[in-house]
């Protein structure tokens, strides 16, 4: 399952030592003609290969995850220390 892997970018995860979110664009994640996805991961490691979580969010659900996640910023986001 999961076709090409495209990494967009990586950036360290806050409030760990060596934890990293990673996003992609990955194709067919479900096999032969599904879909493109958005992949979002998690990982505790830099060194890790794969994440330890994982969320695929399809295309035509970024507007609406963006937003809640602006709205979740502006509502609970804390100062960055």
């Amino acid at each position: 399952m999961g076709g090409k892997n495209t990494i967009l970018t990586k950036f360290p995860l806050a409030g760990t030592k060596n934890g990293m979110i990673s996003v992609s664009h990955l194709e067919e994640p479900y096999g032969n003609g599904s879909f493109p996805v958005v992949s979002i991961g998690i990982a505790l490691k830099k060194s890790g290969e794969e994440p330890d979580w994982k969320a695929h969010i399809p295309y035509e659900n970024l507007d609406e995850l963006i937003s809640a996640l602006q709205d979740a910023k502006a509502r609970f986001g804390t100062e960055t220390k």
